[in-house]
């Protein structure tokens, strides 16, 4: 007898560290993992992470993610 197979009601096409936009919140982030059925995100220049649902997302260009954070580093006086 074989085990039964199981599958994932949202299959995760997004990796560790790629961009994505969480379309309710308009907030873009980096995927930091999968818990339950939602992904969870981090902004792109550090912060706290916050819970999506995979329906709420999008692939964004990396550099649409580090724009902001880019911009942060270069006004920062040293």
């Amino acid at each position: 007898m074989s085990a039964p197979e199981t599958t994932q009601k949202y299959p995760q096409p997004w990796g560790v560290g790629e961009a994505v936009r969480d379309t309710s919140t308009g907030r873009v982030g980096l995927v930091m993992g999968r818990i339950g059925g939602y992904v969870q995100l981090r902004p792109p220049g550090g912060g706290r992470e916050w819970d999506a649902s995979p329906d709420n997302l999008e692939s964004v260009p990396m550099s649409t993610a580090l724009g902001p954070a880019a911009r942060a580093y270069r006004q920062t006086e040293w």
